[in-house]
């Protein structure tokens, strides 16, 4: 049967099994029972689960039924995004034990008879086996369907349209209003950095200083701190500017906070557990978090803080729960503290201000838009030098450094009452002892109230997404019916948060002009990749919509005879050494999903009959710095070995930025930032815990004209430090005229950073992707860069044959 695209919103309930024949009543399910009992698991009780999905794509799945085997009985719903193609509906009945699940059958919805319904299709479908035949005893499943294309959807490219707006549906937080938002571009931003960028009501873009906001929330605390990181190290400092020196601002964040918790202020703190920082593999763990060290920095403190692993249930088998604890994370990076309102208001008062985005309170995250690869060595990163890249690294042997780019926020109004909420959640789960304040009996903390009048135009909307599972947070509902209300779907024996990914899809298919993203992965809907003989998708399972959402906006556009534009901006490779199984895995992940990307826009043109370049559509970049020696330069007393990729850069004056930031901009009116990355770990929801917020202001939506508020302005922002100029083409992103001008700037950049010869620094950081793009859409590698500058890394990655794509997808 022909596959059709299924674009758009999928609502499904499953109800129940008829009648079902299961365990002993076949040899197979025999064969289980007997090996259940040998290894002493019990009886094999049949526990019976169904799945939905589209083609070979699993889009949903409901919970274990353990009670009713012959008469398995869910009544779940599903709110389900998709984007894919499809010739049925498949809904899968498996039985559940400990050596794996056990097929009972399929029943087949036709997508075609999905998109000729005029309503619902409420139907017993019959399930088959393998070859189509209907299993014995005739058992059927009881399902519920509607489809709504998104071309029925009156939000449609339409934007956030009003003030009226509701927020992302389905989602466990609703969206609040009267709030404030604080958007910081990188950790740091020296004075007069940025020129005047205007904005609407006569305003200027006024920059903001993160880890110096962080040390003001933490030094003006009066009754709690609380933190979540996937690192905090205790031996770095959030002051270093010397022009903006602050009283105590070269005290170490441990030192801080051992203060604050000793001045009575309740300190908490949840750090994700490697489990690979034991000695037997690396003493700071496999990815270097520090995470032993912190927890012993505060040992016998009034600092309280745990290591949490990231375990995603109770349940799963060993295998699953092993891979899990030593290679998923606990990655949301939040702060919130208690704060004074702002002058003119009660001197006694307190509110909730809350941090969320991408940086991590650790080393080598301390960076400006300048981001320097040697003339720090001396000064600000002396003491934090960052480099995981080569091996043997050190300040010793110098430069380059890792430069760091990153994104973040501060949360005011009840937003910021939200993520006080996931971070008793989280506590509540895996913090022990019962130490979070009722901010009820403090008596000086105002409740969730709006910090804006609904008048003030520079008032935000803004709402909290998460990917987070029951396993790493209290109080999830336990029917499916409650869980569904809030948003959250089932995993396995597992309810799961996946609203991030929501949050992005909505965004993108609201979107009518532009999308700007930066992020540090790019890889998803791996149900669309080019078909192979090497994967499958049930192997790589990088199922989030993201990538095919983009192209097909993309394609509607062209379709539509409209200019669109996405941006993206990701680091050169995933940091680490760039040659490694890993990251060559992870380049080839988002190689295929490029190369799905441009076929789709390739496609839509030709279709169109437009002969036109598909990177005036779509638009890869990645940053990386070049700087000329000065004299007084740090001198280092050591070098790198003379064959090393370390001295090759060294000797090129050479390196890429980082891309650490995670960070969506749409129409220059709505703006998504958090610590996801766009790839299936992030957006999973059952396996990093992630967090972010998606954000707006009521006063400055792009209807009768383009969007100029605070999100124009950060973006504005961002290309200067990026580009190392402003343009009048820059506040139009979808039109020919500007991305022309943006990927004429990023290719020149980029020739000049893989020069043999350097004559000055880089004018600015922006870089083509080295990639070219065939006339089929094939992604390729431009001439002559088969790999990397000075490395041996190739720039389209390698398929690893034995890295399990779960860890790096």
């Amino acid at each position: 049967m022909a596959q059709i695209l299924l674009h758009g919103t999928l609502h499904v309930t499953i109800y129940e099994v008829d009648r079902l024949r299961t365990g002993g009543g076949n040899i197979f399910g025999k064969l289980i029972e007997n090996i259940q009992e040998t290894v002493g698991l019990g009886e094999g009780k049949p526990k019976i689960y169904a799945t939905i999905d589209l083609q070979r794509a699993r889009v949903g799945r409901t919970r274990t039924i353990e009670d009713e085997p012959r008469n398995p009985r869910w009544f779940e719903s599903f709110h389900i995004y998709c984007a894919h193609m499809a010739a049925d509906v498949i809904f899968t009945v498996k039985d559940d034990n400990p050596i794996g699940a056990t097929l009972i059958g399929r029943a087949y919805v036709p997508v075609a008879d999905l998109l000729a319904a005029d309503d619902e299709i409420d139907r017993w479908v019959e399930i088959l086996d393998d070859d189509r035949n209907p299993i014995k005893e005739g058992s059927k499943i009881h399902v519920r369907l509607q489809f709504f294309d998104v071309s029925r959807d009156r939000n449609w490219a339409a934007g956030v349209k009003s003030s009226h707006y509701p927020g992302v549906p389905y989602t466990f937080y609703p969206q609040r209003t009267g709030c404030h938002v604080s958007l910081y571009q990188d950790a740091h931003i020296p004075d007069n950095f940025v020129p005047e960028i205007p904005l609407s009501g006569g305003l200027r873009h006024q920059p903001h200083r993160c880890w110096e906001d962080v040390f003001d929330a933490i030094v003006n605390a009066k009754h709690f701190i609380y933190i979540t990181g996937w690192s905090v190290y205790t031996e770095i400092s959030l002051v270093r500017d010397s022009r903006r020196p602050k009283p105590g601002g070269d005290m170490m964040l441990g030192e801080l906070l051992k203060k604050r918790a000793s001045d009575g202020i309740r300190v908490l703190m949840l750090v994700w557990d490697d489990r690979t920082s034991v000695g037997l593999l690396k003493k700071d763990g496999l990815m270097a978090t520090h995470d032993e060290e912190t927890e012993r920095f505060f040992q016998g403190t009034d600092v309280h803080c745990i290591l949490c692993p990231r375990n995603p249930d109770d349940g799963g088998s060993f295998v699953s729960d092993l891979q899990v604890a030593t290679m998923f994370t606990h990655h949301q990076k939040i702060v919130v503290v208690d704060a004074a309102l702002p002058s003119g208001s009660s001197a006694e008062q307190r509110r909730v201000v809350s941090f969320v985005g991408g940086i991590d309170l650790c080393d080598g995250r301390y960076d400006s838009p300048f981001h320097t690869l040697f003339r720090t060595l001396d000064t600000a990163h002396h003491d934090d030098f960052h480099q995981p890249n080569f091996p043997d690294a050190s300040i010793a042997k110098g430069g380059p450094r890792e430069p760091w780019h990153d994104i973040h926020s501060r949360l005011e109004g009840p937003i910021a009452w939200d993520v006080l909420f996931n971070f008793e959640q989280r506590w509540k789960k895996q913090g022990g002892k019962d130490l979070l304040l009722d901010l009820k009996e403090l008596g000086d903390v105002i409740p969730p109230s709006p910090v804006t009048f609904p008048d003030d135009n520079e008032t935000w909307n803004v709402q909290l997404f998460r990917s987070i599972d029951g396993g790493a947070a209290f109080g999830f509902p336990d029917s499916p019916e409650d869980a569904a209300r809030a948003g959250l779907v089932s995993g396995k024996d597992n309810i799961i948060d996946r609203s991030i990914q929501d949050a992005y899809i909505h965004a993108i298919r609201r979107a009518k002009n532009f999308i700007y993203i930066e992020n540090q992965y790019f890889l998803g809907s791996s149900f669309g990749w080019d078909a192979h003989d090497d994967i499958t998708v049930e192997d790589v399972g990088a199922l989030h919509l993201i990538p095919k959402e983009l192209s097909l906006k993309i394609v509607s556009k062209i379709e539509a005879g409209e200019r669109f534009t996405v941006y993206v901006v990701v680091p050169m490779w995933p940091e680490g050494i760039p040659e490694s199984a890993s990251v060559q895995a992870i380049l080839d992940w988002q190689r295929r999903t490029m190369n799905m990307m441009y076929q789709d826009v390739v496609q839509a043109l030709e279709a169109k009959g437009v002969q036109e370049n598909p990177r005036n559509y779509l638009t890869f970049f990645c940053l990386g710095n070049r700087e000329v020696k000065k004299s007084g330069e740090y001198e280092p007393s050591e070098k790198p070995d003379p064959d090393s990729d370390y001295f090759k850069a060294q000797e090129a004056r050479r390196f890429m930025i980082y891309v650490h930031a995670k960070m969506m901009i749409v129409d220059d009116e709505y703006i998504i930032v958090g610590s996801a990355n766009i790839n299936q770990r992030s957006m999973d929801g059952a396996r990093d815990s992630e967090i972010a917020m998606g954000a707006y202001q009521p006063y400055h939506l792009a209807k009768r004209q383009p969007a100029r508020g605070q999100v124009h302005g950060f973006r504005m922002s961002l290309w200067y430090e990026h580009l190392g100029m402003l343009d009048d083409a820059f506040v139009r992103p979808e039109s020919e005229e500007c991305v022309n001008k943006v990927n004429e700037i990023a290719d020149k950049y980029w020739d000049l950073y893989a020069a043999e010869e350097l004559e000055r620094d880089l004018p600015g950081h922006l870089l083509r992707y080295p990639i070219g793009v065939s006339s089929e859409g094939r992604v390729t590698e431009l001439p002559g860069t088969e790999f990397f500058p000075d490395t041996k890394a190739r720039v389209l990655g390698t398929k690893s044959d034995y890295l399990p794509p779960i860890l790096t997808t």
